[in-house]
């Protein structure tokens, strides 16, 4: 039987040469749960490879929703671009739980931010299109700008309800 291995080795087994390796430590990191997160943050703020960023963002997105704000936060004092690219893919995996707070978070006025947190909401997809929609009316600019921005980067998910959106606000306003 193996022993118990600490987040910091099963971290470091992220970088194994074994695909099987780094697929355990995957799963074993999920198994931890919330204990894993911020650890599994600061690995993905460190690490300089793509490859390393990778996995690192595979394992937050199996840790589950407790990464949500947490990685938000990590975002917002993180201006480096791969940072905000990984951690951005991994609250994409989540889907649904993660509209909401990745809406809120868009209200900012750090543009990159904004656009990781988009790229985010795009990963996401359908589940994302309505709240979305929702926001093309809010008082707050800058998310309303950013939420017609996302839209029309989701395509024609995201194009239709937007559509949709401003024909009933031109028939309100006749």
């Amino acid at each position: 039987m193996e022993p118990e291995q600490t987040i910091e080795e099963l971290i470091a087994q992220l970088n194994a040469s074994s695909l099987d390796d780094r697929h355990a430590a995957i799963r074993k990191l999920a198994e931890n749960g919330e204990g894993a997160v911020v650890p599994l943050i600061a690995a993905l703020e460190k690490a300089d490879a793509n490859d390393a960023r990778w996995y690192l963002a595979v394992a937050l997105a199996k840790t589950g929703p407790a990464i949500i704000q947490p990685v938000i936060d990590a975002m917002a004092r993180n201006p480096d671009r791969e940072f905000r690219r990984y951690a951005a893919a991994a609250l994409g995996e989540l889907g649904e739980p993660a509209v909401e707070p990745l809406i809120g978070a868009l209200a900012t006025d750090d543009r990159e931010l904004r656009g990781a947190i988009s790229l985010a909401l795009c990963r996401i997809g359908k589940p994302a299109v309505e709240p979305l929609t929702m926001r093309l009316n809010d008082a707050d600019e800058i998310l309303r700008s950013c939420a017609a921005l996302t839209l029309w980067q989701m395509g024609e998910d995201g194009l239709s309800p937007m559509v949709g959106e401003a024909k009933r606000g031109t028939e309100e306003r006749a």
